[in-house]
């Protein structure tokens, strides 16, 4: 098997982490904000835990890597946002959607580097994570996951305003 081709857990890995990207943009574009207390947010956060879980197994490179690390504290960010209304009191919204937010931001960084170091199969557009293309992407994810959370935090910010 060639360094551009996918295991058959590798597949599988990859379509679950898809559908847990896709199922986070309908929510993030439906509620504004990926909320584990809807059938929207839960879905995303079956799809993210077992993505996460499959990732561990593959070892592309035979040992871990940092996309192994994410998986990691993504799996350590998500029980914090399911919970943190009832664990930070007043400021417990505002942990959820920053923690939840992380939790996609940090999912999009190994998509966008294996898509675009593997896309397309013939000619990859990037040839590693440290390739202007790939960096970025990056960049641009960096600037809307912070433009994302600065809205989410103004939003809850003045939901609070009106419940009061």
């Amino acid at each position: 098997m060639g360094p551009n081709h996918l295991s058959v857990l590798g597949i599988i890995h990859t379509a679950i982490s898809v559908l847990a990207l896709l199922a986070a943009i309908y929510t993030l574009l439906r509620d504004g904000k990926v909320d584990p207390a809807n059938g929207r947010g839960r879905w995303y956060i079956i799809l993210t835990v077992i993505t996460c879980i499959t990732a561990f197994p593959i070892m592309r490179f035979g040992h871990f890597t940092p996309g192994h690390y994410v998986a990691m504290v993504i799996l350590i960010l998500l029980p914090i946002a399911i919970y943190a209304p009832r664990l930070f009191g007043k400021a417990g919204n505002y942990v959820q959607v920053i923690a939840m937010s992380t939790t996609l931001f940090l999912s999009f960084i190994p998509a966008i580097v294996e898509s675009l170091t593997r896309l397309p199969i013939s000619s990859p557009l990037a040839s590693g994570p440290n390739d202007p293309l790939v960096q970025k992407g990056q960049l641009i994810l960096v600037i809307v996951f912070i433009v994302g959370v600065i809205y989410q935090v103004i939003k809850v910010s003045k939901l609070k305003k009106v419940i009061l």
